[in-house]
């Protein structure tokens, strides 16, 4: 999990400096620049809550198992 929290920081922390370096840098208006901005961060939320999702379905998925009673197996049996 841990390692999970480190690459979502860098990931944020990478699109954050790409983000002011394309401020910087742009050719374009400061209007068409937010609109386009605008529009990524969007896109990236939905990226994320989508990620988020499915990490919660396979941990939900994995608690589930685990709860479930695993099937003894009979003293018989195991001793062949």
């Amino acid at each position: 999990m841990r390692k999970f929290v480190s690459f979502i920081v860098g990931t944020l922390m990478g699109a954050l400096v790409g983000a002011t370096l394309a401020i910087l840098l742009a050719p374009a208006s400061g209007e068409e620049m937010r609109g386009q901005i605008r529009e990524r961060a969007f896109a990236m939320r939905d990226e994320l809550t989508e990620a988020a999702q499915a990490k919660r379905i396979e941990l939900e998925k994995q608690l589930q198992s685990m709860r479930q009673p695993k099937e003894s197996v009979p003293a018989e049996a195991a001793k062949g």
